[in-house]
């Protein structure tokens, strides 16, 4: 029972992270779908568990420990990224639909 409100609550933050990190970036850059485009790279830096300098120092054990992070996710790794994904594609339709409505931001 706790984990699956674990997961619920995980899922909401999830969401609102990236729709609020992704609203912003769409406000400062002027670009809608900015976070959507680079979301598998926060995925990638959140599964992998290594440093960035790694895939250029280390290529061969960084892209291994990639795939092993990316295989080795649980099903509610899974459902809480995705969570994110939905919440920074959400903030490109907020922003496009505000933009098409009249609304200037910055």
């Amino acid at each position: 029972m706790t984990a699956l409100v674990q997961l619920i609550i995980s899922v909401v933050l999830f969401f609102v992270l990236f729709f609020g990190i992704a609203f912003i970036l769409n406000m400062l850059l002027k670009s809608t779908w900015i976070m959507t485009a680079f979301y598998p790279f926060v995925v990638f830096a959140i599964v992998d568990k290594i440093s960035t300098a790694d895939y250029i120092l280390k290529p061969r054990y960084a892209f291994s420990q990639l795939w092993r992070g990316l295989t080795h996710l649980l099903p509610a790794d899974i459902i809480m990224l995705s969570a994110g994904l939905v919440g920074a594609v959400t903030a490109g339709i907020v922003i496009r639909n505000l933009r098409r409505s009249g609304y200037t931001m910055f």
